[in-house]
């Protein structure tokens, strides 16, 4: 009765709980982790299906992300004379933006909605509430393997992103537009840094993070039976697409002005 009536005076009241409610998710997965047994079979498991679902299409859309972010920027620069920066250009978006995003909204959008469609019909089938009967927490047994899957492949995905986005820049940048490899390569190496590279993979873990957290919350918390699991898959999707674009912000923010930009 009381939160029905906090929640008629303050239209936001259910909003701000279930963040709260969120965060404290995220604690109680942090002081999970260090518990032991650590579910090791678990964790192979959920690290094999992420990847398994999320390598190809990433591997197939940084090609475009890579091809597109290329040719306009190369445009872009080519109007200003300054050709030799198309590298550096395309290359750092590829890096510090593209492949960050990409790894995240796979990871969110395949991954993630396994793990809460799997734990929601763990819960509507009340074997969370049988595993707390029977002592074992369901959050170090079924919520860490899973969080900890996300953010590994999501680093992993990275690496691969990154490297087919930035040979497909290459590619339409040198062939396409005419940019000689020389040049190409000057310029990225003149104008980037090691710690974009860290940039972007602290992004990428990150991404996994929130996925593997938002999914394991919609997951544990699902309403209306069977059909409260679907709603739940597809709220915990665009939650974590608006998270993700905050996080990108504030990182990007932060590093940015940080970091010193290296001079040509």
């Amino acid at each position: 009765m009381t939160s029905r009536v906090a929640a008629g005076r303050f239209p936001g009241a259910g909003a701000l709980t279930a963040t709260g409610k969120l965060f404290a998710l995220g604690l109680d997965i942090f002081v999970s982790i260090f518990q032991r047994p650590f579910q090791t079979k678990e964790f192979i498991e959920q690290c094999w299906f992420v990847s398994r679902v999320c390598i190809l299409p990433a591997a197939l859309v940084s090609i475009s992300f890579g091809s597109v972010i290329s040719l306009q920027l190369g445009s872009l620069i080519r109007q200003f004379g300054a050709q030799s920066f198309s590298g550096a250009a395309s290359t750092l978006a590829v890096i510090q933006q593209a492949a960050p995003v990409i790894c995240a909204l796979l990871v969110a959008g395949a991954g993630g909605s396994a793990i809460c469609a799997d734990l929601g019909a763990r819960t509507i089938r009340e074997e969370i509430d049988a595993m707390e009967v029977l002592g074992i927490n369901p959050i170090q047994r079924l919520v860490v393997p899973r969080v900890l899957a996300a953010m590994l492949v999501s680093s992993l995905l990275f690496g691969l992103v990154s490297i087919v986005g930035v040979a497909g820049g290459y590619y339409f940048n040198v062939v396409l537009q005419g940019v000689t490899p020389g040049a190409y390569v000057q310029g990225f190496s003149a104008l980037s840094k090691p710690t974009d590279l860290v940039v972007g993979f602290v992004k990428a873990l990150l991404f996994g993070l929130a996925a593997g957290v938002v999914a394991a919350y919609r997951g544990l918390n699902p309403k209306g039976g069977p059909k409260g699991v679907g709603d739940a898959v597809n709220e915990a999707v665009v939650i974590t697409f608006v998270l993700l674009f905050a996080i990108n912000v504030i990182v990007t923010a932060v590093y940015l002005n940080l970091v010193p930009p290296s001079k040509f």
